[in-house]
């Protein structure tokens, strides 16, 4: 597929002159405009309940929620628009689109990583990870990327690439093998953990807290790993990823895109008091606001 590139700084829309073209600037605009949705009603509803911000696992959820809206703005650009974001693109977002990205699943990771914290060791968990600590961690994987970010702009390009690929290829076979291996041992752990509690609304609750993180990890890792594995082996064979017109146009990073819709229905779905919250204060608030 050829690519092609804009003269000027900014990119143009893809322009309409077929079928296939039509139907990808379709579903993008429905894709960019579900991400964000979704993504800011459930950032508003958590918000709003002053319970689910008491709770440490709603505070990785209001990153996530964050991380996912900034990618969903982003992507009326890069999935929208005739551009390649890459480091020689004249039309490129200097590499803050791709963080998004990857706050994302940074904030998956981290939620996943409390959550085995918590259930494994609860009493030691209730005493080190107070709201404050919470914050600090989401507060420091977000200026990490960052960080990555300023530093793949400062230094020259080859030197970019290659920090860019290394760190990939490392950080694409971690998150694989912790995601994995966490969410067995959780599994395991809360279900000999819940077996031995009575029944009880709070057993209940645990188990629910524990499933859904599961669930959003299992659909991560689907979503995800063909991006993974494709960088993986790009970067171990030295050879070159085949270039898409747009990200748009890829769909390795349509799928991983997915996941920003795919994860807060699952809060939606899996958490009652979110769920009510949406329906009643949120929805039903802006349904008022729209017809008054």
């Amino acid at each position: 597929m050829n690519i092609s590139q804009s003269s000027a700084g900014l990119g143009t829309v893809l322009p309409l002159t077929s079928f296939e073209n039509t139907l990808l600037f379709l579903f993008s605009i429905i894709l960019a405009t579900a991400i964000i949705f979704i993504n800011v009603s459930v950032f508003v509803s958590i918000v709003m309940n002053r319970s689910l911000r008491s709770e440490n696992r709603f505070m990785y959820m209001l990153s996530t929620c964050l991380s996912d809206f900034c990618s969903g703005v982003s992507y009326y650009y890069v999935g929208v628009m005739d551009v390649r974001d890459y480091y020689d693109s004249p039309t490129r977002t200097f590499y803050i689109v791709h963080t998004f990205l990857g706050l994302s699943y940074m904030a998956i990771l981290a939620a996943q990583a409390d959550r085995y914290h918590a259930v494994s060791a609860p009493f030691k968990y209730s005493q080190r990870m107070t709201r404050n600590r919470t914050l600090l961690v989401i507060l420091a994987y977000w200026l990490y990327a960052f960080l990555i970010v300023a530093v793949n702009n400062l230094v020259p390009m080859g030197v970019a690439k290659s920090l860019t690929g290394f760190g990939a290829f490392v950080v694409n076979i971690f998150t694989v093998i912790i995601m994995i291996v966490l969410n067995v041992r959780l599994f395991f752990i809360a279900k000999f953990q819940l077996e031995r509690e009575p029944p009880s609304e709070e057993r209940d609750n645990k188990r629910a807290s524990v499933y859904l993180i599961i669930i959003v990890a299992v659909c991560f890792l689907i979503t995800w790993l063909p991006l993974f594995l494709y960088v993986i082996i790009c970067n171990f064979t030295g050879s070159i990823c085949y270039l898409f017109r747009n990200e748009g146009t890829d769909p390795l990073r349509i799928l991983a895109r997915l996941n920003a819709v795919i994860t807060p229905l699952l809060y939606i779905r899996g958490c009652t008091a979110l769920r009510s919250t949406i329906m009643i204060q949120v929805w039903r608030i802006a349904r008022y606001k729209r017809k008054g």
